[in-house]
């Protein structure tokens, strides 16, 4: 953990002349932002679906990172020493404060409860953001789902009359599912609200910064595989840089 306050101290004291007092909280943004591009290539991977442990990873290995944040803005001592990101602040609000003990400073619309806010709200925004694609995506798949399952048993033929029939069936309860989950996961997205409320303010810094991340990559990732395939769809010769771009979308 010690490694971890000295880099982030480190990008804090580069950051210091242009944002003076924020300069950590800053930091803290520019650290999640590496970790993130880091993890690009796994969250690629996942986006392409190309093992079923690939979508897992990229959360797995953000896990640690998340609980050294956690504990190197809630423990006084550090290496034996006192936590010198402990004193430092968003604007108003130390980065080891929570929102419990902003309450206690000046009430809801206090100078640190103000920070508070200001943080649930961005974090709201992504949220909501989120959860609008999920319902996209879910909806779009079960379309999907369903086309396919009308044209089976067109395309069958007739000796394969009942493996077209089962494919339909099966696609009904495709259909089903990505209906329900289509509803309730997207509404997970949320949960990061209540986790930043209990958390330092530092570690609701990285969740919110984490969190836009990945629906920004999935909204980029989904952006370039629709263009590659539009671009398939009408017969445009592709060169090394469509390939390129091809292979980057998946």
């Amino acid at each position: 953990m010690s490694v971890f306050t000295h880099l982030v101290a480190a990008l804090g004291r580069l950051l210091e002349p242009v944002l003076a007092q924020s300069a950590t909280a800053a930091a803290i943004v520019l650290f999640t932002v590496l970790v993130r591009l880091a993890l690009h290539p796994l969250s690629r991977a996942a986006f392409r679906g190309a093992t079923p442990v690939a979508g897992c990873l990229p959360l797995l290995l953000q896990l640690p990172v998340f609980f050294v944040m956690y504990h190197a803005f809630s423990s006084a001592e550090v290496g034996g020493k006192a936590n010198e990101l402990l004193g430092h602040r968003l604007f108003a609000a130390p980065l080891g404060a929570r929102w419990t003990g902003a309450l206690g400073e000046g009430g809801l619309f206090g100078p640190q409860g103000l920070v508070f806010l200001g943080l649930f709200g961005a974090i709201a925004v992504v949220a909501a953001w989120s959860a609008v694609r999920g319902r996209r995506a879910a909806a779009a798949a079960a379309a999907a789902a369903a086309t396919a399952a009308a044209a089976a048993p067109k395309k069958g033929r007739a000796p394969a009359a009942g493996r077209a029939g089962a494919m339909a069936e099966v696609s009904a309860e495709q259909q089903e599912v990505m209906r329900k989950l289509g509803g309730v996961l997207p509404l997970l997205s949320f949960g990061t609200l209540i986790t930043a409320a209990v958390v330092p303010l530092a570690a609701g810094l990285y969740l919110l910064t984490t969190t836009a991340w990945t629906v920004a990559e999935r909204v980029w990732l989904q952006y370039r595989k629709e263009r590659a395939e539009r671009a398939g769809q009408a017969g445009q010769p592709v060169g090394a840089e469509a390939r390129g771009g091809v292979r980057s979308s998946l």
